[in-house]
Formats: C-alpha cells, sequence, structure tokens
C-alpha cells in the first residue's frame, strides 16, 4: 500500500474513533460559552448566599432557623420564577448544643484549670449536672481500645487519629478518620469508659473545634461525646507520650428535643418537550448550628438555584424538567432524601440524573458520577469536555452525596458538583464556616458548571441510560 493510501486510511480511522456522543456537544459550545459569561459578569450566587447566612445563620435542622430557612427558600423560588414551587414535609430531629460547653484540665497540676476548646457532637447526651472527672486514655483505633481492655474502664477515650495528609484528596482522607467521631461514645461505652472525646476532623491545626452527627447503638450505654481542637488533642497526646496522668472534667448541657415537622423547598424549570423525565438539583438548607453553613451546604442550595437563574435570564428553555431540590436534616438524619424517596416513588424511574453540590464553594475541577453504563459515562464525560476552560472537565467514579443518594437504588443516575477539595475541612461543621470564607468568583464558576452540565444533559435527544438499563 502507498505511504499516500496509508495516510488516508489513518484519517479515515481516526475520525471513525471519535464518539458521536463527542460530535454532538459542540453544538452545545455556544450555549455553555453563555452560561459561563451569565455566571461571571451577573452571577447572583454569591449575594444569594449571603442573604442565606443572614437570614438563618445556624439553621440545624429542627431549630427555628432551620425553620426560616425552609420560607427563605421558598421565597426565593418564587422570586426566581420557578414554577411548582412547595413544600414537602418531613419531620426532622431536635437536638440542641444548650449552654453549657466545657473541658477543663483538672491534672496535672501545672495545667489545672487550663480549658480547651471542645464542641459537643450532634446527638450528643449530656454529662450529670456538674459535670464528670475522668483520667484519660488516648487511642487511634478501636482495636487499640479493645486492646486496653480494663485499663479504658471508667476512663475519658481520646480517638485521636488525624486526617491523612498525604492523601490529595481531602475527602479520602476524611473518610478514614470520620468514623471515630460518628462511634466513639458506641466503643467508649463498650470499653467501660465514662465519655468519648474526639479529634476534630480537619487538616488543620488551630484551636477551632469541628462538630459533626455521632450514633448510639441500642443496649449500650449512652455516654457523652465532644470534639476536641486538634491542638487541644495535641497537648493532651504530648502530656500523656511524657509519662504525665492527664485528667479532664468534662460538662455538656446538650440534648434530644421532640421531633419538628419540617419540610424540603421544591421548584421547577417544566421541561418543553419531555416534561415527565426529570433533572434534580440540590444541596442541603440544614447546617451545624455552630457557624453559617456558608460552605456547608449553602453555597450548593444556592448554586442549585442559580441554575434556574441563569437558564431563566439566558432563555434556554430545559426540553426536560429541572426541578430545584433544598433538601432538609442531611447532617444529623437524612430525613428529607428520604422523604424525597417515598413521595416521589413512583416517578423516579423517569429521573434522568440527581445532582447534588456539598462539597463547598470552591473552585469547579468537574463532578463526581456512579453512572454504570459505558455510554452514560461518555456522554457526561464529553459534555464535561466544554468545562475545560474553567478547570472543570474532571469526571470520577463515585456517588453524588448523601441526600440524592438515597435515589441511587432506584437506578437513577447521581452526580456530584466536585471543587477542589483542599481547604473545604478547615470550615467543616465549625464556627468559622460564614459567608465571608466564599470567594466570589469561584463560587460563581460552580453555578456555571453545574448549569452547563444540567442544561446539555436536560437538551440531549435522547435521555442518557439509567443504572436500571
Amino acid at each position: 500500500m502507498s505511504r499516500t493510501l496509508l495516510a488516508i486510511s489513518a484519517i479515515l480511522v481516526a475520525s471513525l474513533t471519535v464518539t458521536p456522543a463527542a460530535q454532538d456537544m459542540e453544538q452545545f459550545k455556544e450555549d455553555v460559552d453563555r452560561i459561563v459569561a451569565e455566571a461571571l459578569q451577573r452571577g447572583a450566587t454569591h449575594d444569594r448566599l449571603r442573604r442565606l447566612c443572614q437570614a438563618a445563620p445556624g439553621r440545624l435542622a429542627g431549630s427555628p432557623a432551620a425553620a426560616a430557612a425552609v420560607e427563605w427558600a421558598r421565597q426565593e423560588m418564587e422570586a426566581l420564577g420557578l414554577q411548582n414551587v412547595r413544600l414537602e414535609s418531613c419531620d426532622a430531629p431536635h437536638w440542641v448544643r444548650g449552654d453549657v460547653e466545657r473541658l477543663a484540665i483538672a491534672a496535672p497540676g501545672d495545667l489545672a484549670g487550663r480549658e480547651l476548646p471542645i464542641h459537643a457532637l450532634g446527638g450528643s447526651v449530656a454529662t450529670p449536672e456538674g459535670g464528670l472527672t475522668g483520667a484519660v486514655v488516648r487511642v487511634t483505633s478501636f482495636d487499640e481500645l479493645t486492646a486496653l481492655g480494663e485499663e479504658a474502664r471508667g476512663k475519658i477515650v481520646l480517638f485521636d487519629r488525624p486526617m491523612d495528609d498525604r492523601q490529595l484528596d481531602t475527602f479520602k482522607a476524611y473518610g478514614g478518620a470520620v468514623d471515630q467521631r460518628v462511634r466513639g461514645a458506641i466503643e467508649a461505652a463498650r470499653a467501660g469508659a465514662i465519655a468519648a472525646i474526639v479529634r476534630s476532623i480537619t487538616t488543620l491545626r488551630d484551636d477551632v473545634p469541628h462538630t459533626g452527627g455521632m450514633r448510639y447503638e441500642s443496649g449500650v450505654e449512652q455516654v457523652p461525646s465532644a470534639a476536641i481542637s486538634t491542638l487541644g488533642a495535641d497537648l493532651i497526646a504530648a502530656r500523656l507520650t511524657a509519662g504525665d496522668q492527664v485528667v479532664l472534667h468534662l460538662e455538656l448541657s446538650c440534648g434530644m428535643l421532640p421531633e419538628v415537622p419540617s419540610s424540603n423547598v421544591v421548584g421547577e424549570l417544566i421541561g418543553t418537550e419531555l416534561p415527565d423525565e426529570i433533572l434534580v438539583v440540590g444541596g442541603h438548607l440544614d447546617c451545624w448550628d455552630v457557624g453559617e453553613g456558608a460552605h456547608d451546604d449553602g453555597a450548593g442550595c444556592c448554586q442549585s438555584l442559580e441554575v434556574a437563574r441563569i437558564l431563566l435570564a439566558l432563555d434556554l428553555r430545559p426540553r426536560r424538567t429541572i426541578r430545584v431540590v433544598l433538601f432538609m436534616n442531611e447532617e444529623n438524619g437524612a430525613r428529607g432524601a428520604r422523604a424525597y424517596v417515598a413521595d416521589h416513588a413512583v416517578e423516579l424511574e423517569q429521573h434522568v440524573i440527581a445532582m447534588e453540590s456539598d462539597r463547598g464553594g470552591f473552585a469547579p475541577r468537574g463532578f463526581t458520577c456512579d453512572a454504570r453504563d459505558p455510554a452514560a459515562r461518555a456522554i457526561v464525560q464529553s459534555i464535561a469536555t466544554l468545562l475545560a476552560p474553567i478547570g472543570a472537565s474532571k469526571i470520577v467514579e463515585g456517588g453524588g452525596g448523601v441526600d440524592v443518594g438515597f435515589m441511587a437504588p432506584a437506578g437513577v443516575v447521581t452526580m456530584g458538583y466536585l471543587p477542589d477539595s483542599q481547604r473545604y475541612f478547615d470550615y467543616h461543621h465549625a464556627a468559622t464556616d460564614v459567608f465571608a470564607a466564599v470567594n466570589r468568583r469561584e463560587l460563581e464558576l460552580g453555578s456555571a458548571a453545574m448549569t452547563a452540565m444540567l442544561h446539555v444533559l436536560a437538551n440531549l435527544d435522547e435521555r442518557i441510560p439509567s443504572n436500571t438499563r
């Protein structure tokens, strides 16, 4: 065969290897460019987040602040012009922190009286009136605690496994440490301990404690549990390593109250041609009570609302319905997510995709996606290539988030907005999670990425395959 024919053959083969999905995405390039320009020039996510943080800081499920957030979201949806705006009811647990959170060193003598920063963990019981006092044992795993045997009885357990700084993905590092926060009180009680103190789950070394959810187990005594700042944990560890006995006095006044009626907030852009095919986008309205819930998850809620604003502003009406769902009670029970699945069970097979933004308002990198069908994965990746100019072209295999994850068993493809993760756990569940910690430009670019992905998925000729096909 001549060199000319070989060259022609190579060109033909190369052209055949370009997937139809990749070719088709070019028709959306102009729309994506317009979406990005709208987000950067007239983006409203940042200002909307400011209003939410002012109207309802510390909006833990069951609280008056959470109720205020529900009403705020309903008004925002109506002002944006969403259709079918409604509240979908769910019950919410109502845990309160109380007025007393105190951890003081009783021994060694040179530190006696020094107080260490703590926050009670969500769901913890209170200490007895006047508090409790005990010597500390330090462990970095549940196996270490078991190996202590009777040595842990009557003690306060310090769970002191840090996030792994070697992990590039801080969410993987978080996953490697969070079990001690969730189950620490259970394992401490099984060992006969009187309380559990947990190292804050953050990459920072500072005196800001990070709260979060914990659990109890039926048949196991409920002992109080609190998160201590990383520097506080380091101080205790250093004195124990030096051979000192460390004795702590703990006082907490937290506790559970009766459940409270609450709601998810829902609004839609009805599809022009395929209204029964639904794309969900959302975040969770509730947050921990110690901060403003700006990154976790006010950012995700406001980005989801911004998807609708941008599409309406650019007159990009979707062929399929885009449904904005702001979920209640992700942080300590996922009651809103469970209620959504129950309320919409008959239409879940018509859910094309469910996207969640719950990783903070940082610069976009791409999306997580749990699509199992190769064609679905190829389509999502092809759409993401249009977002390369803003750095959001990465598609990572994985679920979409806690709330949309409840739809996955029905075969719904779930996606999660994937921003840069390096700073997220600086603020996660801490008093530092405030509006001032959110960068406007990064937040708006995240809204652009989400809007572009949903716009293309809503307007494809054929819906992407579900995870049951």
